[in-house]
């Protein structure tokens, strides 16, 4: 390691391969626990419903696996960093190193290196690899963890398919594509001006429209509603199929480019889902980008030869990863409610984050 060079030596060399090391060794650790507590909750579900071991293996957790590390991968490079860290930092290693001139600055560098290529695969990940694997997930759920597709849709679908349109589906089944009944309403500010209403309701997936023998309409005029019945309705309704389901679900599965298209879309509806759609964008690049930070607060935390040595940095390491876990969530839930630019609010625990990185890295030993 040069004292200005940003060129790799023996010892940066060093700390890229502790640093990926623990890592992968901290995260297959954690993979494997939670893999065993995941089976013994779902084995009898699994079992019950006679699912094959090859649709368990590479159907379910041959996919669940890198979402569920890439959820956390941040949070445990954090973890990683500090347990070596502190590590080096208690045999006095890091101390031989700065004693030779070499800025502390310089010092971070194979940190960033280890941290840009753990970024720069999670956000592969994220953004194009796992929302495929998510699609192969939770169909795996829908079949066998979800007895007759249970959870997957809701007793009474909402949605707005346009600026004054709305539709309300009831007791959707996917399997006979029939629904129990339909209302598709139509308002002129906060007013309602027609509506159409059909009980067992078929969609035909290749048209888009919904067939049934009989419906209703409601016209209201100047305080009047006229009401009329009908036969054979035949109407196409701007609503996919994969947004009658619920829309969480549905976002998972979508890579980056069909993510933009689908909020594109839902704003030309005028939908009212655009928030949560939105935080499920954001947080597929504040997570991996929160890795930078994260080492950051690491390495300034870590670096230091304290009484307690590594115990001491892990329980401080740990409290920030609840913190920041704590922070995110509520990020979460709390852009999810739309009141608020979902992406402000989103990043904003990185930016709370930063400023800790910042503080505690002016403050570590130079």
């Amino acid at each position: 390691m040069k004292r200005n060079s940003l060129k790799v030596g023996l010892i940066d060399w060093y700390i890229i391969r502790k640093f990926v090391g623990t890592y992968l060794a901290a995260i297959m650790m954690l993979v494997v626990i939670v893999v065993i507590f995941d089976m013994v909750e779902k084995i009898d579900d699994l079992m019950e419903m006679h699912a094959p071991l090859y649709d368990i293996i590479f159907g379910y957790y041959i996919n669940f696996v890198p979402f569920f590390m890439n959820k956390f991968s941040s949070l445990i490079t954090f973890i990683a960093v500090v347990m070596f860290t502190s590590k080096m930092a208690y045999q006095t290693e890091i101390v031989a190193i700065l004693s030779s001139g070499v800025s502390f600055k310089r010092f971070m560098w194979p940190y960033f290196l280890s941290a840009f290529i753990i970024t720069s695969l999670s956000l592969s990940l994220n953004l194009f690899v796992i929302p495929s694997a998510n699609a192969r997930r939770i169909q795996f759920e829908n079949q066998y963890l979800r007895k007759g597709g249970r959870g997957i849709y809701e007793d009474r679908i909402y949605r707005q398919i346009s600026p004054n349109n709305f539709v309300s589906i009831k007791g959707y089944n996917n399997k006979t594509l029939r629904a129990e009944f339909l209302v598709l309403e139509t308002y002129d500010k906060q007013s309602i001006i027609s509506s159409l209403s059909a009980r067992s309701v078929t969609f035909d997936p290749e048209s888009n429209h919904w067939k049934s023998d009989k419906y209703l309409t409601r016209t209201f005029s100047d305080g009047v509603e006229i009401m009329k019945k009908h036969e054979q309705l035949d109407t196409l309704i701007n609503l996919t199929a994969d947004e009658i389901g619920k829309v969480q679900n549905h976002i998972q599965t979508l890579n980056y480019n069909e993510l933009n298209a689908f909020i594109a879309q839902q704003k030309a509806k005028g939908s009212d889902q655009i928030a949560l759609i939105e935080v499920e964008r954001q947080n597929r690049i504040a997570f991996p980008i929160s890795t930078f930070i994260l080492t950051i607060i690491g390495v300034s935390l870590s670096s230091r030869k304290v009484r307690g040595g590594t115990g001491l940095h892990m329980s401080i390491g740990i409290a920030l990863c609840f913190a920041y876990i704590l922070f995110m969530q509520f990020a979460n839930e709390f852009a999810k409610g739309g009141g608020t630019s979902p992406i402000l609010i989103i990043w904003f625990p990185n930016i709370i984050f930063l400023g800790i990185a910042f503080y505690l890295y002016k403050k570590a030993p130079k």
